[in-house]
């Protein structure tokens, strides 16, 4: 890389990464009482399960460390602290980097459908301890405790499938046009995939990426989110445990608990053969940039500011749940929330009416309450986003339905928001703000609602709602929506793990999970073999 552009692009990136993350300068001097953290109290003791303590090591890689900073993690729900990570130096780092690199070695000798049988171990261990990592997701995060379970299920289900997977992956023969020749594809591992994941899926899309990336013969390097570094450690332990068992090295899968400098190595250096990245579009430009610098192959799930489309022939029964659970699912921290809500002249006003009544019957509480249906922002800068987000819609002519204020109670919980009144190109309506704010614009035609759709920046998901099977196919074909999925009577979130996830546009194109998602774990030969005794070339030519 040319050190002048290598140099401005560490630079942005390291800005940009930059997250508010308490720090303790070290473990002796640590300000907090142990008292005081969450791990300590008794009604949390099942964090223990998950081998976690006040302090935990951040670095694995065959065995544990940390030398790093100390980094205390919060609970969104109280702002309380729950326990201290120890993040990886650029020395382990580097060190980490190496035994990854020597465990491929060993990794990719072992047979496909074995690397299967090892995932399948690790979706059954991950099976015996659900429970309490959903809850500590629920704690960390701040998601509801459901959504932390049926997360953690997503990465046991993803486990699943690849172990299918792993004696289904290959090439095809192809005919030669060459008489005594065979013409194949040969599919091998790219070796190392880093992958960096965000707050708002801490367990789910590591899943995704590493149990096909490892029945691809991968072995992976896991950058957690540094707001969540306890659910890094504990699924970490869990992975680490079946490796031991299985006489593997652990590097297979390594972790680094880290900040920008760690995700910024990421990026730079050729020996990832993939880096796998899920965050902001801001973010991942520049992500981008940097290992397209070098030649990298590159998987981005970015934003999303999806919409749901409401024709005057839909069942309302099906609506308006549907945009409910789709735009205060995880309190708007989806990547796949209802961002905008197009409603057909006819029924808006029926519809408004009806999503705002079911708003004020939202359960809000602690998210570890199973009674609970919507639980607080992750952090208090979200918060603040919120407050800008709903001052600006106000500005350019946005009316509030409901909504649009921070509770009165511990944590950083604000209430879900509906406004209308918005033009459809307004800038606050084609900006995603992660927050549980949704837009309702009103529109005439189906041409205007596609087009509607289609007009923003990202392209991650989107649906309709109507009973006209031409309409259907409409919007499914060429000129309907250019998003990577595309739904019919059903939210913008939810998808399922046997479909490839991922979006078009400013969303960056990646495909996680299912479908031939494998394939970019992998890089393709076109091999020709001759088993005869003559030479004849390609298209007929002679060249004697």
């Amino acid at each position: 890389m040319h050190l002048n552009i290598g140099r401005v692009l560490t630079q942005r990136v390291a800005r940009l990464l930059a997250v508010r993350v308490k720090q303790t300068p070290s473990v002796g001097a640590a300000a907090l009482n142990m008292s005081t953290l969450l791990v300590n109290r008794p009604q949390y003791s099942w964090l223990t399960e998950l081998g976690l303590s006040e302090d935990n090591d951040g670095v694995y890689n065959g065995s544990w460390g940390g030398q790093g900073q100390v980094v205390t993690s919060y609970c969104p729900a109280n702002n309380e602290p729950i326990a201290r990570v120890r993040q990886a130096t650029m020395a382990e780092y580097e060190e980490t980097v190496q035994k990854a690199q020597d465990a491929w070695k060993v990794w990719a000798d072992v047979p496909a459908p074995k690397r299967g049988e090892v995932v399948r171990q690790i979706g059954d261990a991950l099976r015996g301890k659900i429970k309490a990592l959903g809850s500590l997701v629920s704690l960390e995060m701040g998601k509801i405790y459901v959504e932390g379970v049926g997360e953690v299920q997503e990465y046991v289900d993803v486990c699943d499938y690849a172990v299918g997977l792993s004696r289904m992956i290959g090439g095809p023969i192809l005919p030669s046009e060459r008489p005594g020749h065979a013409l194949i594809e040969q599919w091998n591992p790219v070796g190392l995939v880093g992958i960096i994941t965000a707050f708002n899926f801490p367990v789910a899309v590591y899943g995704w990426n590493n149990a096909i990336a490892l029945i691809c013969g991968n072995v992976c390097l896991w950058k957690g989110a540094p707001t969540t570094p306890l659910t890094s450690v504990a699924v970490t332990r869990i992975v680490a445990e079946v490796l031991e068992r299985n006489h593997l090295p652990g590097a297979i899968c390594s972790m680094t608990c880290g900040g920008a400098d760690i995700g910024i190595h990421l990026n730079l250096f050729s020996f990832v053969g993939l880096l796998s990245f899920t965050g902001s579009t801001q973010v991942g430009k520049q992500v981008a940039m940097m290992v397209q610098e070098r030649f990298g192959r590159q998987l981005l799930e970015l934003g999303g500011n999806n919409a749901i489309i409401v024709f005057e022939d839909a069942d309302l029964n099906l609506v308006v749940p549907s945009a409910v659970f789709a735009s205060v699912g995880t309190a708007g921290q989806r990547c796949t929330t209802t961002r905008r809500l197009m409603l057909h002249e006819s029924v808006h006003d029926d519809v408004v009416e009806r999503i705002a009544k079911a708003y004020k019957q939202i359960r809000i509480g602690d998210p570890w309450d199973p009674s609970t249906l919507y639980g607080p922002l992750h952090t208090k800068q979200a918060v603040q986003q919120y407050l800008a987000a709903i001052e600006q819609a106000k500005q350019q002519g946005g009316t509030l339905v409901c909504g649009g204020k921070i509770m009165d109670r511990p944590g950083n919980y604000v209430e879900p928001t509906i406004i209308t009144g918005l033009p459809h190109d307004a800038p606050i309506v084609h900006t995603e703000t992660f927050v549980p704010i949704l837009y309702v614009l009103k529109f005439k035609t189906e041409d205007e609602a596609f087009a509607w759709n289609n007009e923003v920046k990202q392209g991650l998901s989107s649906s309709i709602f109507t009973k006209d099977m031409g309409r259907v196919f409409r919007w499914l074909g060429p000129k309907g929506s250019d998003c990577g999925i595309v739904n019919v009577n059903i939210p913008t979130s939810g998808a399922e793990i046997g479909g490839a996830f991922g979006g078009e546009k400013h969303t960056g194109g990646g495909r996680e999970s299912g479908s031939d998602s494998w394939k970019q774990y992998m890089r393709r030969s076109t091999c020709t073999i001759n088993y005869s005794k003559d030479l004849p070339l390609a298209q007929g030519i002679k060249f004697e």
